[in-house]
């Protein structure tokens, strides 16, 4: 079994760069947007969600008064060797309380416990945990005690408890990212080799898709809510 280790404060590089890269890795998975890899924007939006990653490791040295810890399963054998982590925001003024931005493992390690022991991890030092879950993995996390609450946008908001916290909790603000000078190069270099027929076609991949999950998450809330 891989040794589970605890940050409050950013850990070091080499941590760091395997968790934004399987971030980057597992997009279509993980993230809100949930974007095809065949889609060209794609690549856009890898970026967008590394430098996400990146804000929250540079919160973590406790200058933006937005606490972010990070709990990581090392490989035992290799140390310094990332097999899955959980990033994840305290809320300030409920102690119990925190909620999940990303959690992860390895592809080759997964179905191992490894996300079972990070969340158990977690749940011990925050018993009222948040998170938001692709449709498909709904039936895992409530196995591991999560309740459906509501649909937000594509995903589910899924909790320990069958209510969110009262607490406040500080919102990393995305927005800036995709109005980057790095965006909008990549984006010009994405419109120059697809041409702008084919970028506009996969804008509106995009929000179909969107839209599509967006309908699964309502309709599987219902059937969980009954309403």
């Amino acid at each position: 079994m891989p040794s589970i280790h605890l940050f409050h404060t950013p850990p070091s590089e080499t941590i760091k760069s395997q968790v934004q890269q399987m971030v980057i890795d597992d997009l279509s998975e993980i993230s809100q947007v949930a974007i095809a890899p065949s889609n060209p924007l794609y690549q856009l939006y890898q970026y967008g969600v590394g430098y996400e990653v990146h804000l929250y490791f540079e919160a973590m040295d406790g200058t933006r008064n937005m606490p972010v810890e990070l709990i990581v399963a090392l490989d035992d054998q290799a140390p310094e060797t990332v097999l899955g982590f959980v990033l994840y925001q305290p809320t300030l003024d409920d102690p119990q309380a925190c909620s999940v931005a990303y959690l992860a493992v390895r592809p080759t390690y997964r179905r191992q416990g490894i996300a079972r022991s990070l969340l158990q991890t977690l749940m011990a030092r925050y018993p009222h945990v948040e998170l938001a879950s692709s449709v498909g993995k709904v039936p895992y996390f409530e196995a591991m005690g999560f309740q459906v609450l509501a649909a937000r946008g594509p995903q589910v908001l899924m909790n320990t408890r069958d209510y969110r916290t009262a607490g406040l909790l500080p919102v990393l603000d995305v927005a800036p990212i995709y109005r980057s000078l790095e965006v909008r190069q990549i984006h010009a270099y994405l419109l120059q080799q697809h041409g702008k027929k084919a970028m506009t076609e996969a804008e509106k991949k995009r929000d179909r898709h969107l839209d599509q999950l967006t309908h699964r998450a309502r309709v599987l809330v219902q059937e969980r809510l009954g309403g």
